[in-house]
């Protein structure tokens, strides 16, 4: 399927996605990082964010068949300096074989669409690993720009 455009619907995940969100979100973590996500945690935290329209969104690609070959995360970021929240995307998955079909550029573009039709959303964000060189050239390719800022944090709990 590689290279072609699949014919994908780009729907708000429901509960009963939660558990293949979560084996998507544990695949993408050994594939970009080397990382094991614990599996009642992840499970957890999907459920949660999917019960939680305060915390976020998941957005999850279907093909003609029903099966959800991407998914995605939405979370919020509120900008004083802009009066608006940002948009993060996050735990950006899709399968091996369904990559290089227009999947992501989907997902994106729902996402792109949602957030220009709120109120009170004023801008989309996301971060890639460093050495994800093929990340970085699909976000430039949709319009992204690379911020000057560098991603800080200090985990709790691990």
């Amino acid at each position: 399927m590689t290279g072609n455009a699949m014919h994908i619907e780009i729907t708000d995940a429901s509960f009963a996605d939660a558990g293949i969100i979560a084996e998507f979100n544990q695949q993408m973590a050994q594939e970009t990082e080397n990382k094991a996500l614990d599996t009642a945690t992840i499970n957890a935290g999907v459920e949660r964010m999917i019960t939680d329209n305060s915390l976020g969104r998941y957005l999850v690609a279907r093909e003609e068949t029903g099966r959800i070959v991407g998914c995605l995360g939405i979370t919020y970021e509120w900008s004083d300096w802009r009066n608006g929240l940002f948009w993060w995307i996050q735990s950006v998955y899709v399968l091996p074989e369904a990559r290089e079909n227009g999947v992501f550029t989907a997902m994106y573009q729902q996402v792109r669409d949602l957030c220009q039709a709120t109120d009170n959303a004023c801008g989309i964000r996301l971060y890639v690993e460093r050495d994800n060189d093929r990340a970085y050239r699909t976000y430039v390719r949709l319009g992204m720009v690379e911020t000057e800022y560098r991603l800080m944090e200090e985990e709790f709990g691990e």
